[in-house]
């Protein structure tokens, strides 16, 4: 009982004030420096894009990875400050990481694998925030692109996060024209060279319409011939991310063409 008396319980609570006090001002810094470098990064690449005449794409890809390492770094601050109010010196903290990590080298051989991957894909510029592109199995939109990983948006919505050092082979459907294909299958009772006049007339039609279409849309020809019907292939050039678009719009044509042929055929009409 005397020793619970002779503690310096005012000290004690004042210290452990101050502590409190000062460990609230650091969390406090760090979300206001956060928020205000988060804030300066995306201003800085939006001038630096329009300065320089950089892709929106190209541009974002870069802003993300800057973004990657600004929170990384505070992070590092962070921690070190709070040691530090525990007057824990950071210096042996540096010292001991790098004990630490020499020890935790070798498993720690698939980050480094992650990050250096993660630089080469960005120093050859193989693909950026907002394309779409094919890669360890997934397809989708790129939506990040990090020191360990990068995130993939797939068109269900599901969200793929891909560890850099698994990106072996990438296929970028966002570079250059796209290609629009249609298939239309018909009896093969049907004239061909009659089918190919009325369908190639209704793609002029979609071509004036549809400003997406760089190039066509062309009625190839017979692209396969059976028993119980027969195949003629469209092709059109669009621009990227449009071909599922133009498809939609040459399929939705051509059945309004082949149902006015059928109506014409009919007994009576």
């Amino acid at each position: 009982m005397r020793a619970f008396q002779q503690v310096d319980w005012v000290s004690i609570i004042l210290n452990s004030s101050m502590i409190l006090l000062k460990l609230v001002a650091i969390f406090a810094i760090y979300f206001i420096i956060r928020a205000i470098g988060n804030k300066m990064i995306k201003r800085a690449y939006s001038t630096f894009a329009e300065k320089h005449e950089v892709s929106l794409s190209r541009a974002q890809t870069l802003q993300s990875l800057t973004l990657n390492i600004f929170a990384y770094l505070l992070i590092f601050i962070l921690v070190v400050m709070i040691l530090d109010l525990f007057h824990y010196n950071p210096t042996a903290l540096l010292a001991g990481a790098g004990v630490v990590g020499l020890a935790i080298g070798f498993g720690a051989q698939g980050l480094v694998s992650d990050i250096v991957t993660g630089f080469f894909i960005l120093l050859e510029k193989q693909f950026d925030v907002g394309e779409y592109i094919t890669v360890a199995g997934f397809d989708g939109i790129v939506e990040q692109i990090g020191l360990r990983t990068t995130q993939l948006r797939s068109f269900d919505g599901t969200l793929h996060f891909i560890p850099n050092r698994s990106i072996l082979n990438v296929s970028n459907h966002s570079r250059g024209t796209m290609q629009a294909l249609v298939d239309i299958e018909l009896s093969p009772d049907e004239n061909v060279d009659q089918m190919i006049t009325a369908l190639q007339a209704a793609c002029d039609e979609v071509r004036e319409e549809t400003p997406q279409i760089i190039e066509g849309p062309q009625v190839v020809g017979v692209e396969a011939f059976g028993s119980s019907s027969l195949v003629l292939r469209i092709i059109a050039k669009t621009e990227t991310m449009e071909q599922w678009r133009v498809e939609r719009i040459l399929r939705k044509k051509m059945k309004e063409v082949l149902d006015i042929e059928k109506e014409q055929k009919e007994p009576g009409s």
